[in-house]
């Protein structure tokens, strides 16, 4: 388990990058009222800080993170049912 999170780890700042770049077009897509856009860019952004928390075992981001990742699962759920 170690080694799989060690060999990811050299990824780390590149997945800072393109965490910033779906948060970043999150918003725009929030400003432009691009519904359901937000939700699925959304969704990738608390996943990789997620990761990146666990990495530093920075438990306050991680599970802020995993809370926004539910409520954007359960956005998107409700979308795809057409509930939405």
């Amino acid at each position: 388990m170690t080694m799989n999170i060690d060999r990811f780890a050299r990824h780390e700042q590149t997945l800072k990058w393109i965490a910033l770049g779906l948060g970043l077009a999150s918003t725009i897509a929030i400003v432009q009222n691009w519904h359901p856009w937000p939700l699925y860019l959304g969704l990738p952004f608390c996943l990789i800080w997620i990761y990146c928390a666990w990495l530093h075992t920075e438990r306050q981001l991680k599970w802020i993170n995993i809370t926004f990742s539910v409520l954007y699962s359960y956005g998107i759920v409700k979308h795809l049912a057409g509930l939405g």
